[in-house]
């Protein structure tokens, strides 16, 4: 990948070694599982991204490209109805083959060709379209975050993922800050990236409102699960409720009592609940 140039091939370099970092801590049998219908293999991401520069760059604009494997594009493909068939998104922990190594080689047989792609100065709708694919593995790489993250906390080891530093500082006190009704400008506007779906830029009116000045804490959510707002139906959409009992709920997820301490899991493994630290992993019925 470090042949080649150029600011999109400089782009491509740097976000698909990023995807193998933060795949690097993890073994085989680390990045084979799925812990969820929702959740993917790490493996599989890897593949998957991969998979969309063969399909959508490689094969339609490099003269003599021979894909990798023809079959990965039933294993690796999620959603594009127009490519083909795809192996049943529920399933990808049951792809055991091909192997990390495979899928390691896999990747570099697309980034070698990328290379050659990008190194051809390709007209403009190649280098927006190889853009695009790397937006696209972007989220691919929050989305294998957060799917390792979940995986690893169903482990009674409690495995660690990478160590992180823990910032115990008390939050700034809570402010909420006004903003006066008005016509405002939504949307993206200007030539960088967006997707469809942030276009275009358009003037909507927008009611008065007030936002707080920083996120809800560990803290105050706390004080919620202290108070028993997990078993008071009056502090809950009726939706919420009911989820609240289908599943449950006693706290936010990834918190556990442990040994009479309040712990939260994270990449960095299991550890005590900082009271200043930002409260994440809250549905919308729990926010």
């Amino acid at each position: 990948m470090g042949r080649t140039t150029g600011t999109t091939a400089g782009r491509y370099d740097a976000v698909r070694s990023l995807t193998e970092q933060l795949a690097a801590p993890l073994s085989a049998e680390d990045q084979t599982p799925q812990s969820m219908p929702d959740a993917s293999p790490t493996k599989w991401h890897r593949a998957h991204t991969t998979w969309f520069f063969e399909e959508f760059l490689l094969a339609p604009n490099l003269d003599g490209y021979e894909r990798f494997d023809p079959a990965f594009c039933f294993l690796f493909n999620s959603y594009y109805e127009a490519v083909g068939p795809r192996h049943p998104r529920p399933r990808r922990g049951a792809i055991t083959r091909p192997g990390i190594a495979e899928v390691a080689a896999y990747r570099a047989h697309v980034d070698a060709a990328m290379g050659d792609l990008l190194a051809s100065d390709p007209p403009a709708e190649v280098t927006d379209l190889v853009t695009l694919g790397l937006h696209h593995e972007q989220q691919h790489q929050e989305l294998l975050l957060m799917d390792v993250k979940h995986l690893l906390s169903g482990n009674a080891l409690d495995p660690v993922y990478r160590e992180t530093v823990v910032d115990d500082r008390p939050a700034d006190p809570l402010r909420w800050i006004r903003y006066d009704e008005g016509l405002r400008t939504i949307g993206a506007a200007g030539d960088d990236f967006a997707y469809d779906n942030e276009l275009p830029a358009h003037r909507q009116w927008v009611a008065a409102f007030e936002l707080a000045s920083r996120p809800v804490t560990v803290g105050e959510v706390r004080a919620f699960v202290d108070d028993g707002g997990y078993r008071r139906a009056d502090l809950w959409l009726s939706d919420g409720w009911a989820t609240v009992q289908a599943n449950g709920w006693e706290a936010p997820l990834y918190w556990d009592d442990r040994d009479g301490e309040a712990t939260t899991f994270t990449l960095g493994g299991r550890r005590p609940l900082v009271d200043g630290e930002p409260a994440c992993h809250l549905s919308y019925y729990e926010a």
